[in-house]
């Protein structure tokens, strides 16, 4: 196991607490960022790293 990389946030940029493997693998995981203190949903496979859009909640007309 050589390669190993920090996981970046992907809204400032900064370290997270987490390092990712080549084999890692990471679907819908919710990323925590300390210094942003933003939550993002992201997909991770082969030390590529993908953000997945939530559609907006949508008003519900009666």
């Amino acid at each position: 196991m050589g390669k190993e990389k920090w996981l970046l946030c992907p809204v400032c940029g900064n370290k997270t607490r987490l390092r990712l493997r080549v084999d890692t693998i990471l679907i819908n995981f919710p990323l925590y960022c300390p210094k942003c203190r933003q939550e993002t949903l992201i997909r991770v496979q082969q030390l590529n790293v993908s953000i997945i859009k939530e559609p907006d909640a949508q008003t519900q007309s009666r």
